[in-house]
């Protein structure tokens, strides 16, 4: 992905960075996603961001010199929500990863991020690109689960259906799935995989 300003590097501090850095980017970071959740993608701004994490603006702008690799970092940490270990059964790992899935959506505000980074990212560039790697990796271990019973446009249905259902309950009823869904859930599209080989 292509930034938008190819001089400024707004990647992750290197493993030796001093201990403050480190955290003025994660206290940062984190106040910005808080902000993109519960406000909008307009209110993450250097400077309400500043007066909301208790840094100074010049220290924002140091990290993160545009509000476009501001927002790409701060969207860049879900990526860090933690998935499922698979463990061999298939249904049971599914459910587990729904459940994770459910939890970035409680713990993280998955749902509000991805709804808000959905209406910003419809055409090509950076955000998109953003979008685009956070899918991908968001459905990497769903992916790999039903790798083992579907292929192709199949695949990538099931995988769409599962997230879909999980993201449709969150942000069309206002509530995260609880596990009579997700197991409902897991159990249909398995009972339509087992419905597809037979036939």
């Amino acid at each position: 992905m292509a930034p938008s300003d190819s001089t400024a590097d707004s990647t992750p501090p290197a493993p030796g960075v001093d201990p403050r850095v480190r955290r003025t980017r994660q206290d940062v970071l984190g106040a910005a996603l808080g902000i993109l959740t519960d406000q909008g993608w307009d209110a993450v701004t250097h400077a309400h961001l500043a007066a909301h994490a208790g840094y100074s603006r010049a220290t924002i702008y140091k990290h993160w010199p545009t509000r476009t690799h501001l927002l790409r970092d701060a969207l860049l940490q879900l990526a860090d929500i933690p998935h499922h270990p698979p463990t061999g059964d298939l249904r049971a790992d599914l459910i587990g990863e729904m459940r994770a899935f459910r939890d970035g959506m409680r713990d993280h505000g998955l749902d509000r991020a991805m709804a808000v980074l959905a209406e910003q990212a419809r055409g090509p560039g950076e955000i998109a690109a953003v979008r685009d790697e956070l899918v991908t990796g968001g459905d990497r271990v769903v992916r790999q689960l039903l790798a083992t019973r579907l292929s192709g446009t199949e695949l990538a249905v099931g995988t769409k259906m599962l997230s879909g259902a999980m993201f449709y309950s969150a942000l069309m009823y206002g509530q995260i799935p609880d596990d009579d869904v997700i197991v409902t859930a897991v159990d249909i599209l398995l009972r339509g995989t087992v419905a597809a080989e037979a036939g």
